[in-house]
C-alpha cells in the first residue's frame, strides 16, 4: 500500500493562534445567550484556519483507500445526524496513538490508531458519531460562551486544544499545554462531562439512524478502559474523553433501549484496517505467517475474505508482489468491481514494475466510476511509474476540480508537473498547496513566478489575466487573515 509521508510532527498551535491577527483581531462578535454565540458561518471560517494549521504541523496520511472510507462512513453518519452545516473536511493523522477529534466548521480528524483499536466498523462509527455530535451540538460555540465574550486567549485555547490532542506523540499534548499555562489550562481545554455525555447520547442516536449497532459504543469503551489500566499515561483520546464505569454503563443501557435489528458486517472497514495494521507491524515476515494462520482458521466466508486480504497486504509489505497478486485473485474474482480490491491490485502491479498492466486494469473501472479518488490516484501513480508524466499531471489537474481542498493532491501535482517539465504549472500547483496551509505570502510568490514565465512565453492574454486575478485573490485572503 502507499507509504505514508512523514512531515514535521508538531508545533504549538496555541502560540500560532494567539500570534495570528486572524484570531486576535477578527474574532467574531458573540451573540446573546438565547440566540447562541458564534454563527455557523463563523465557525466554518475558524475551522478552516484550524485545518490549515493541522496540515502544516501534523503528519497526515494520503492513502486514498483510507480517505475514501473515512469520507463515506462519516457522510453516512452526518446525513442522519443533527448537523445543520454539512460542509465537512477530513484529515487522517499518521500515528499509532488512539485519537479522534472534531473542530468547529465540520473538521473531522482521526489518527490511524483508531483503525488499530476499533475492531469493527460499528466501533469505528461510534467514535465518528460521537465527534459529529460535538459539532452538531456546537460544543465549541457553547464553550466560547462559557469562556465569556472577549476572552481571546481562552477562545483560541479551546480551538488549539484539538490540535494539541492530534499530535502523534502522546507526550506532546500535555507538554505543549504545560508550556503555555500549565495543568489548569489542560483541564479547561477538555469538553465538559455534560458535553461528553451529550455527545455519547446524540452519537448513539445517529449510529442507530445510520444503520450501525449502537451497542458498539459501550463495547469499545470497555476495551479502551481495560487497555488504559496497563498504561502509565492514557492515550490523548482518553485524556480528552475519559472513560468511566458510569459512562460505559450509560452507553450499554442506552443501547438496550433501541429496537432490535440485524446489523451487517462491512468489508470496506476491514480492508482499511488491514492496510493500517500492516503498515505499522514491525515484523513484516511474521505478518505473513500470522495472516496465513488466521486464514487457515477462518470459520466463515467474511472472516476468510478479511484474512485473505490481510495476507495479500502482508505479501505486498514484504515486496512479494507475485504472491500478493495470487492471494488477492480469489477476492477479485468474487467481487470484481470492489474499488478497494481493484486499487490494491493496481498498487501491486505498479510496485512490480508493471504499470502498463495496472493502467489497463484500471481503465475499465474508471469508466464505471469516473472521478473516484482511490481509482484516480492509483491510475496517476501507474502513469508516473510508466514515465507518462504529462498525462499523469493532466489527470491530477482534472481531478483537482472536484477535490480543490485536497492538499496532498496539490503537492503531488506540483511534483508531477516538475517531472513533466512544466515549471509554470509547478508554481501554480504549489500556490494552491500553500493557500491550503494559509501560507499566502508563499502562494503569492509562486503565482508571480508563474506569471513571469507565462509573460516571457507570450502566453495568451486570457491566461495572464487569470493568473493576475488569482494573485489578487490570494492577496485579499492574506489581508483578511491579517485583519487589515
Amino acid at each position: 500500500m502507499p507509504k505514508y509521508h512523514k512531515k514535521a510532527l508538531f508545533s504549538l498551535l496555541y502560540s500560532m493562534l494567539l500570534a495570528s491577527p486572524a484570531f486576535t483581531q477578527n474574532l467574531p462578535s458573540l451573540g446573546d445567550r438565547i440566540s447562541g454565540t458564534v454563527s455557523l458561518g463563523q465557525e466554518y471560517i475558524m475551522g478552516q484556519q484550524f485545518l490549515a494549521q493541522i496540515r502544516r504541523s501534523a503528519p497526515t496520511v494520503p492513502d486514498p483507500v483510507l480517505i475514501n472510507y473515512l469520507e463515506n462512513v462519516t457522510y453516512k453518519l452526518a446525513s442522519r445526524s443533527q448537523l445543520q452545516d454539512h460542509r465537512l473536511s477530513f484529515v487522517i493523522i499518521d500515528s499509532e496513538e488512539l485519537n479522534a477529534f472534531a473542530a468547529p466548521g465540520g473538521i473531522i480528524g482521526v489518527n490511524t490508531g483508531l483503525f488499530l483499536n476499533a475492531e469493527s466498523e460499528a466501533e469505528f462509527a461510534s467514535v465518528m458519531a460521537h465527534e459529529i455530535a460535538h459539532v452538531s451540538q456546537r460544543h465549541f460555540a457553547r464553550g466560547v460562551d462559557e469562556a465569556q465574550s472577549g476572552q481571546v486567549g481562552q477562545i483560541a485555547s479551546l480551538l488549539a486544544s484539538v490540535l494539541v490532542m492530534a499530535t502523534s506523540d502522546p507526550g506532546h499534548g500535555a507538554a505543549a499545554i504545560s508550556a503555555v499555562q500549565g495543568r489548569a489550562m489542560e483541564n479547561q481545554l477538555r469538553f465538559s462531562r455534560s458535553n461528553e455525555a451529550e455527545a455519547d447520547r446524540v452519537g448513539q442516536d445517529t449510529m442507530f439512524a445510520a444503520g450501525f449497532d449502537p451497542e458498539a459504543m459501550g463495547k469499545l469503551f470497555e476495551r479502551l478502559s481495560a487497555i488504559n489500566r496497563f498504561r502509565s499515561r492514557p492515550p490523548e483520546f482518553l485524556l480528552s474523553h475519559p472513560v468511566t464505569e458510569s459512562r460505559v454503563a450509560d452507553a450499554r443501557g442506552r443501547a438496550s433501549r433501541y429496537p432490535l435489528r440485524d446489523y451487517s458486517v462491512n468489508m470496506e472497514y476491514q480492508i482499511s484496517r488491514a492496510r493500517v495494521l500492516a503498515h505499522y507491524n514491525p515484523d513484516k515476515p511474521g505478518l505473513i505467517e500470522e495472516s496465513q494462520r488466521l486464514l487457515d482458521r477462518s470459520i466463515d466466508s467474511f472472516e476468510r475474505d478479511v484474512n485473505r486480504y490481510t495476507l495479500a497486504v502482508a505479501y505486498y509489505e514484504n515486496e512479494m508482489y507475485a504472491d500478493a497478486s495470487i492471494t488477492l485473485a480469489p477476492l477479485i474474482e468474487k467481487d470484481s468491481n470492489r474499488i478497494s480490491y481493484v486499487v490494491t491490485q493496481a498498487e501491486i502491479l505498479t510496485e512490480q514494475n508493471e504499470p502498463g498492466q495496472a493502467i489497463n486494469f484500471l481503465q475499465r473501472h474508471l469508466e464505471i466510476n469516473p472521478n473516484n479518488h482511490a481509482l484516480t490516484i492509483a491510475y496517476v501513480n501507474a502513469l508516473i511509474q510508466a514515465r507518462a508524466y504529462k498525462q499523469a499531471a493532466e489527470m491530477l489537474e482534472n481531478h483537482s476540480i472536484n477535490r480543490d481542498t485536497d492538499h496532498h493532491l496539490w503537492f503531488q501535482l506540483a511534483e508531477t508537473w516538475g517531472q513533466a517539465g512544466n515549471i509554470s504549472k509547478v508554481h501554480q500547483a504549489r500556490a494552491e498547496y500553500f493557500s491550503l496551509i494559509y501560507d499566502f505570502r508563499s502562494a503569492r510568490e509562486q503565482l508571480q513566478f508563474a506569471l513571469r514565465i507565462e509573460t516571457d512565453n507570450g502566453t495568451a492574454p486570457a491566461e495572464l489575466a487569470r493568473l493576475q486575478e488569482r494573485i489578487k485573490d490570494v492577496e485579499q485572503r492574506q489581508l483578511e487573515l491579517n485583519g487589515q
